[in-house]
């Protein structure tokens, strides 16, 4: 073969090993270097490397392990056949790959994020530096199996002020993420437990019940959230309901229909109602929507938070308040698992609630979404005037009821086209009855640039519009 046109760094920070093994793999994997094709020998490329026969034998056993050469004994070493081998480096792909890319969006109604330029990066930087400058030996330990008790008693306290839960420090469970904390509840009831889930609801949910083999049973809705009687006619023990701002329909749950579900929690024992209050902080016109957790005097609520919507998911930090009896079964069953959420990080997050920063940077942003909401609701009426918004004021996404012959796929197919993403409720059913398609859009606003809300809509009216049908 020819002379490799590779020149080795001795300034990197990749050894030169690694450098020479790293250009090896890379010219077999885009067949720079043919198959079965013989490779210097040893001494011949440390020689041409001006490098020692230990970092080309380093390299080449390398490559052999992991299937690139073959080491033929008093041969040499060789290329590998690789046909059929899928070249798994996508970022570095040549101009004639035929593997299919996304299109990139030009705007994307998401409503898994947050507003990006507004995370108080100054505070947070300085309170993150202040606690690993403490030299807390603390931040090296394990921690209690709850999490941190000094952001669980911060976490009560900011409960009991703005959503009305009434609990102690002792009955929160911190961890990462609303999916493990799911896990653990799972473990915490008997096998035979069947859960009651809305649908359409939260799209993980019934995934999670599936990959735990639990039995569920999908809900459906109306206007004012799930209804008690489909809830007494079902064989569910523990209810999964977003009440304050459901998922993704955006109704808020009347204060009768809390009453009936407690009363249905409350008339047998082993029934629960977990309430999953993932984006309560935004609410834009009228009071805060009470928690059903602070109306519950039976101790039948489970309830759970997160920082994702308020702070950042990136910090996978959640949590759950359970009701006193079932921290006993936890200290009985799941004290052995240690709290996934890294001290440091959590420390952080307890004094940056306990400074006042996460009140005073919650008022900030209930601001700011409540102004990109008024902006998307300005756009949509001035560009699709006959859809119908609907959704409470609160959260950080709206739905749109369409007057369209095309079904969501179609719909959200053509938004595409014009380099817009939305999202189709349908999605979130676990359970589609036969003949009924829920044909409303989702657009989330908390990662939209205000300024950029009328040119998106602009474009979702022209990517609605077709000859014969009505344009929204």
């Amino acid at each position: 073969m020819q002379e490799l046109a590779l020149t080795l760094d001795r300034t990197s920070t990749h050894t030169l090993t690694e450098q020479l093994y790293l250009f090896l793999k890379q010219e077999i994997m885009h067949a720079s270097i043919a198959k079965n094709e013989k490779l210097p020998s040893k001494r011949q490329l440390a020689l041409h490397l001006r490098c020692s026969v230990n970092t080309v034998e380093g390299a080449y056993n390398q490559l052999v392990d992991e299937g690139y050469l073959i080491a033929k004994e008093k041969s040499g070493y060789y290329v590998a056949p690789l046909e059929g081998i899928l070249n798994l480096d996508r970022s570095e792909k040549g101009p004639d790959s035929t593997e299919k890319k996304e299109k990139p969006y030009r705007y994307d109604f998401s409503y898994t994020g947050v507003d990006l330029d507004h995370f108080p990066f100054q505070t947070y930087r300085r309170i993150t530096r202040e606690v690993i400058n403490a030299s807390d030996k603390d931040l090296l330990c394990m921690g209690e199996s709850k999490g941190l008790s000094a952001l669980r008693t911060n976490i009560a306290r900011y409960l009991h002020h703005s959503r009305g839960v009434r609990c102690s420090a002792s009955q929160i469970i911190v961890s990462s993420g609303t999916e493990y904390l799911m896990q653990l509840l799972i473990q915490l009831f008997d096998e035979r437990t069947v859960y009651a889930i809305e649908n359409p609801g939260y799209e993980k949910l019934n995934l999670l019940m599936r990959s735990n083999r639990v039995r569920y049973t999908p809900l459906g809705l109306d206007e004012h959230g799930l209804r008690a009687d489909s809830l007494q006619q079902s064989k569910a023990d523990v209810l999964c309901i977003t009440p304050s701002h459901q998922f993704p329909t955006g109704c808020i749950m009347p204060v009768g229909r809390r009453l009936q579900l407690l009363s249905w929690a409350g008339s047998k024992e082993g029934r629960y109602i977990l309430e999953d209050d993932y984006d309560s902080e935004f609410r834009y016109s009228g009071k805060p929507i009470p928690s059903l957790q602070g109306m519950d005097s039976m101790g039948k609520v489970i309830y759970m938070g997160s920082f994702s919507k308020s702070l950042s998911p990136s910090l996978r930090i959640s949590y759950m308040v359970l009701p006193v009896h079932l921290c006993d079964v936890f200290e009985r069953k799941l004290t052995f698992l240690n709290c996934p959420v890294p001290m440091i990080d959590q420390k952080v997050l307890s004094e940056f609630i306990e400074r006042g920063h996460f009140e005073r940077h919650l008022n900030r942003m209930r601001n700011l979404y409540g102004q990109k909401r008024e902006a998307l609701v300005v756009a949509i009426t001035n560009h699709l005037p006959h859809a119908k918004i609907e959704g409470a004021s609160a959260g950080l996404h709206l739905t749109l009821r369409l007057k369209h012959s095309l079904h969501t796929h179609s719909l959200v197919r053509r938004a595409a086209e014009y380099g817009v993403k939305v999202y189709g409720l349908s999605r979130y059913y676990s359970q589609i009855e036969e003949g009924s398609m829920d044909e409303r859009i989702m657009l989330g606003f908390a990662t939209m640039r205000m300024e950029d809300m009328e040119d998106a809509v602009a474009l979702l009216k022209e990517a609605w519009q077709t000859k014969g049908v009505a344009p929204y």
